[in-house]
């Protein structure tokens, strides 16, 4: 009898992944001792298969997929968005299940699942876990928002009420497209990504134009789009306007509505070992610097400014970090020490933990049993234009 390394390793991952999120709603941590040995067993089991279907490269593969997850993964615990226990179960998945496990096979609409991207299939894991923490990160921040923080209400959705800024964005976007669509049958390449740089160098031109001016070129464009296909138009004008305002909604979520909604201010001296520090407090000198900068803005900044090195290495010997561990002992002294001597204000900024593990969950149901959500995504949005 030949056993079904795949599927038992399907069968462990969605079980390693139930326990990893029990684990981390009742505890707040998942444990070294349960994630280091999932990592074993996926290494062992994949080179046991490999040997099996004498298939070496397999297993170099599995080794190749788990570390780069593994380097990954750590950056984010670097820059404080996950936490060690997250790490090492995403490591763990990757060594489980470095390609696609044939667990089922069935058709919908004439497509059939589970859909398979050409990136390996860790990264699938990775990407639909992190877009299935997005609807519990929403609920929970509008029960924070109901309950104690009415106005993030607003914050949220201020691209819905303020829908003008979106529609100027629209129109110039899809003004561009046109445009585009116009100048491409002359260019020399005529590959995509051509396409999407003189898009975006389109967009770019035409958002910076005078208002009155970009009124007028945005007018006679869309005047020209509509005559030429006036359905095509006016349907990509409409999708493109509600994709804008979900993409600006999502980028609140993650950004400044998360960052209120997600953290409380304390007094020194209400501080508790196990908080968790919003911020990371470096010691530059004899300065005190506050870097409360989140993920987006450090990648900004770094890609700006060209110097992507600052994403990790930090700015001088680091007081009090924003990792999950939370304050220690020491750290509560310490930050006693520097409010005595006039270094930092009475106020301390401690950020809620959510549970990632959940999520991770999901995002491997999901990635086993019906595919990469940004494939399906993609289909979808190619499905409504072909209808088009």
């Amino acid at each position: 009898m030949i056993i079904n390394i795949p599927f038992v390793a399907a069968i462990i991952a969605i079980l390693s992944s139930a326990y990893g999120s029990y684990s981390d709603i009742k505890e707040g941590v998942i444990k070294n001792k349960f994630t280091f040995p999932l990592i074993m067993l996926g290494l062992v089991l994949n080179g046991i298969y490999a040997f099996m279907i004498d298939l070496h490269w397999f297993f170099v593969l599995t080794l190749i997929y788990t570390g780069i997850i593994f380097v990954i993964c750590y950056l984010f615990w670097r820059v404080g968005a996950w936490a060690g226990g997250d790490v090492k179960l995403f490591t763990g998945l990757a060594a489980l299940l470095p390609f696609a496990p044939a667990v089922v096979n069935y058709q919908v609409l004439g497509t059939n699942f589970p859909l398979v991207a050409n990136y390996p299939f860790p990264f699938t894991l990775m990407i639909n876990s992190i877009l299935s923490i997005l609807p519990f990160l929403l609920i929970y921040i509008l029960f924070v928002s109901v309950k104690s923080k009415p106005h993030l209400l607003r914050e949220l959705f201020e691209p819905v009420i303020e829908f003008k800024k979106t529609l100027i964005l629209t129109l110039v976007i899809s003004s561009a497209v046109t445009i585009t669509s116009i100048i491409t049958p002359y260019l020399p390449l005529q590959i995509i990504i051509v396409s999407l740089i003189l898009l975006y160098l389109i967009s770019f031109i035409i958002s910076k134009l005078p208002d009155r001016l970009k009124a007028v070129v945005v007018s006679v464009v869309m005047v020209f789009a509509l005559y030429k296909n006036f359905e095509l138009t006016v349907v990509g004008i409409i999708f493109l306007f509600i994709s804008l305002t979900i993409i600006r909604i999502i980028r609140k979520l993650l950004t400044t509505v998360s960052k209120e909604a997600l953290q409380d201010d304390y007094k020194i001296d209400e501080l508790e070992e196990g908080m968790i520090s919003a911020y990371n407090i470096y010691q530059v000198d004899d300065e005190i610097m506050v870097d409360d900068k989140g993920i987006f803005e450090k990648l900004k900044d770094a890609v700006t400014k060209g110097e992507l090195s600052n994403i990790l290495t930090p700015p001088g010997k680091i007081i009090i970090s924003n990792m999950a561990a939370g304050l220690t002992k020491d750290n509560l002294e310490e930050l006693k020490k520097l409010l005595k001597e006039g270094k930092i204000e009475d106020k301390f900024r401690v950020k809620k933990g959510v549970p990632f593990a959940p999520s991770i969950l999901i995002g491997v149901i999901i990635s086993i049993f019906i595919g990469d959500l940004v494939l399906i995504i993609q289909k979808i949005i190619y499905s409504i234009f072909i209808y088009i």
